[in-house]
């Protein structure tokens, strides 16, 4: 699994984990970050069951295990959090910061032992030792409760599946020509993402911020004016395409 820095300074670095050559086929391709203080380290969306052996090698070569105190989950999907009771086995004092709609459904990963701290509908801020990170609403892109991660210093928004793709593991890291990209997004986004009116919100609460990487949970990462490309696209885009066709709701 291919590990490569995002942004570090003297308090703490940015990591995404990804391209894992020896994932199993058709589970589909994740990328986890790592934010690792010296002392301390917040793993986002730690990825499925199935490639927890790989991610845990990979975060091993960035930080001791005993610094992995918190894990934050976007929202429910197993491809992002259903690693969380093996997790949970090698880390018994663990804090989740996850939507508060999700917990009952996320304890149904074997973790009940992990301490649960809720993130209300309007967002809030996660601390670690020296450094903190704002979770942003994303509600209904694609999941009905759904946060996003920005980090004000960084300019890093993880912004889980919004701005996702599919492609092969062995794909470079980051969109190296937006045009020849947005085909491997448009279904995507289209059909996983149900609400053009949450879509708006999103947009208009991110133009807000200072973005310098907006890094996804699939495929590659978006630095400099591909940001802004990718925010004129994805406003353009209608979604929910599933309404109204034939046989559908």
């Amino acid at each position: 699994m291919k590990v490569t820095s995002l942004y570090n300074n003297e308090t703490y670095e940015w990591l995404v984990m990804a391209r894992d050559p020896e994932k199993p086929d058709k589970i589909i391709d994740t990328n986890q970050y790592l934010i690792k203080e010296k002392n301390r380290a917040l793993l986002l969306d730690p990825g499925g069951i199935e490639i927890f052996s790989s991610v845990l090698a990979a975060t091993l070569t960035q930080t001791k295990l005993e610094h992995i105190t918190d894990i934050f989950g976007s929202h429910q999907d197993p491809d992002i959090v259903s690693s969380l009771g093996l997790w949970n086995e090698v880390l018994p004092k663990l804090t989740l910061h996850a939507p508060w709609l999700w917990e009952g459904f996320l304890r149904h990963f074997n973790c009940s032992k992990l301490e649960y701290n809720p993130i209300p509908d309007e967002g809030k801020i996660i601390t670690l030792d020296n450094s903190e990170f704002h979770a942003i609403p994303a509600h209904y892109l694609h999941a009905s409760g759904n946060f996003h991660i920005y980090d004000p210093q960084a300019k890093i928004l993880m912004s889980g599946d919004v701005g996702a793709a599919l492609e092969a593991p062995g794909a470079p890291i980051f969109v190296e020509n937006f045009d020849e990209h947005v085909e491997k997004m448009r279904f995507f986004h289209q059909r996983w993402m149900p609400s053009n009116d949450a879509k708006q919100d999103w947009i208009r609460r991110v133009r807000g911020l200072n973005i310098e990487i907006m890094a996804p949970q699939h495929g590659r990462l978006f630095r400099g004016d591909d940001v802004g490309r990718f925010l004129n696209w994805f406003e353009r885009l209608d979604v929910g395409i599933a309404l109204g066709r034939s046989g559908m709701i």
